[in-house]
């Protein structure tokens, strides 16, 4: 409901109750000659009723107090006894019940005023006057908090949004709400710069229709500078699409835009340019759209800190998977969805004269702090295998430098060596998720044997030495691939050494099954890293290769 600006001084429908049918006349004249809309009723049982009817209740009750069937303190009881009529203000009124005790009762049971008759005309006017102004400013103000409140939930709608579609959604039927009217919004996405289109048709219209519709066109549909032109106040020319039928004439609707930089481009709503009638409407509208383009802002930093943290994540992980005799690998690294700061899940994998050193960690959280470990550890891993070390001394020395340097920080890893001039591997896991190894035969197995998380200060037990078949496929995987909301962790496993038994030999093939077959939900990031081991009288050119392009 959107009161006009003069709708503290305008007429208004009064209820006159009087069993004299001179008195009523008298005052419904008196009323009328002021521009008012009288109904009148002879007892206060028809005074219920037409108070009780359909449509809304009239605006002020004028009541005698002396009525054949109830007394007037009594209907006045009942009209503030009944949440639909209880705002309604009632003027007592009596020839013969006069005295400061009659007067005193009157107001006691709820009467806004008491008059003894004869009346003056000016002075009931003057009473009928000043109840509605305090009446309707009253009932402006529960008006204005009820819209202030639906604004607050609004708001807080428009910055949880999570993506641009979501949010010109919520500030099309936002406005629509506040202002009762049918409503549209634009804004550009900041994914892929396509303006996005919402309607939202009025919330109390009973006409069927098809319901919000969202759009999306190439850039923005504005005219030279007409959004620097809106901003100053001056006429601005929009080609704006999509519009419901009651939004088309440009002469018809009301275009508010927002922006929370100069730079950036704008958020617009449309309404009817007959649904904004006050100030209230104004500064609601205006605080809507504001509210819509600092949450767009939002919006735009997140997709570009997102971008960055990936390509800051993407930078910390190697460039290349080494080509070398003994093996064959595919990788494939998917960062999560739902965060906007980079993760710790990593992947390594070297070649040394001991044999294909393979590998793979996470840092526990979501943050730069733990990519930034993430880095050192990595880095840390390749020098040290590099000089030779066993993987379980690498383990313990990766410790020893989180407990000295990240002291706090906690990392799963796993490394795999898998021996030069041998048919076998040498596991050292600390804490990750177990290596899976499918055989030529069709077994699958995981390798359970582990030991501490790195970063605790405890010792590493030894090397699991395992033969391996030539041609066996060995899978190495961060948390992210098998770890599901309300899914026990050893089934999800159970599944992925199912699907593992059904997949290509091949690396590349293998890992792109995976992922068809068990779709990461997009909470954690995802290492995977598939190894086939071709066994010691595999003959194949060495040299570096790029990493797999889905990393």
């Amino acid at each position: 409901m959107t009161l006009p600006p003069d709708a503290e001084n305008r007429p208004a429908h009064i209820l006159v109750v009087d069993d004299i049918p001179t008195n009523r006349y008298v005052l419904a004249t008196t009323l009328r000659r002021a521009g008012h809309e009288v109904t009148e009723a002879e007892d206060g049982t028809r005074a219920l009723e037409l108070l009780d009817g359909p449509g809304p209740p009239p605006e002020l009750a004028v009541v005698d107090v002396r009525l054949p069937d109830m007394s007037g303190f009594e209907v006045c009881e009942r009209i503030k006894g009944n949440p639909a009529t209880a705002a309604v203000p009632v003027i007592n009124i009596s020839a013969s019940a006069i005295t400061v005790d009659d007067r005193a009762q009157g107001l006691y049971r709820g009467a806004d005023a008491y008059l003894v008759e004869p009346i003056a005309p000016d002075e009931l006017l003057a009473t009928v006057t000043a109840n509605l102004r305090y009446a309707r400013a009253r009932r402006r103000a529960e008006l204005l908090a009820d819209r202030l409140n639906l604004l607050n939930r609004i708001t807080l709608a428009l910055y949880g949004a999570t993506d641009a579609q979501e949010l010109v959604r919520v500030t099309a039927e936002g406005a629509a709400a506040v202002l009762r009217c049918e409503a549209a919004a634009f804004l550009t996405a900041p994914e892929d710069g396509a303006l996005v289109a919402h309607t939202w048709h009025d919330q109390d219209t009973s006409t069927p229709h098809d319901g919000p519709q969202v759009h999306a066109v190439p850039a923005w549909p504005h005219r030279g500078d007409a959004p620097a032109r809106a901003r100053q106040g001056q006429a601005a020319a929009f080609d704006l699409p999509c519009l419901p039928p009651g939004l088309k004439a440009p002469e018809g609707r009301r275009t508010v835009l927002g922006r929370a930089r100069p730079d950036r481009p704008p958020i617009a709503v449309v309404t009817p340019a007959d649904a904004v009638l006050t100030p209230d409407d104004e500064q609601l509208l205006d605080q809507l759209v504001q509210a819509g383009a600092l949450a767009l802002e939002a919006l735009r930093s997140y997709s570009e800190e997102h971008a960055l943290a990936l390509t800051l994540q993407r930078s910390f992980l190697p460039e290349s998977l080494p080509e070398t005799a003994r093996a064959d690998l595919a990788v494939r690294y998917l960062p999560a969805d739902e965060h906007t700061e980079i993760g710790g899940d990593f992947y390594e994998a070297i070649d040394t004269p001991d044999g294909l050193v393979v590998a793979v960690g996470d840092v526990a959280g979501h943050s730069l702090d733990a990519a930034v470990v993430m880095g050192q550890v990595r880095h840390a891993l390749r020098a040290y295998a590099v000089e030779g070390h066993p993987p379980e001394v690498i383990l313990e020395r990766l410790d020893h430098l989180l407990t000295s340097v990240e002291p706090g920080v906690t990392v799963t890893l796993c490394i795999v060596l898998i021996e030069s001039g041998s048919d076998a591997i040498r596991v050292a896991n600390a804490g990750h998720l177990p290596p899976l190894l499918h055989s030529p035969d069709g077994t699958t197995a995981y390798l359970h044997e582990h030991g501490p998380l790195l970063g605790l200060g405890l010792p590493h037990p030894a090397a699991h030495r395992v033969a391996v078949a030539p041609g066996s496929l060995l899978l190495l995987v961060t948390d992210g691939l098998v770890e599901r909301r309300h899914v026990n962790l050893q089934h999800s496993l159970d599944v992925l050494a199912s699907v593992v038994g059904e997949t290509s030999s091949d690396p590349e093939e293998a890992c792109t099954q995976l992922l068809e077959r068990l779709p990461p939900d997009g909470r954690d990031d995802v290492a995977l890293l598939a190894v086939r081991l071709n066994g010691t009288r595999a003959e194949r050119p060495e040299g570096p290769r790029p990493a797999s392009a889905e990393r």
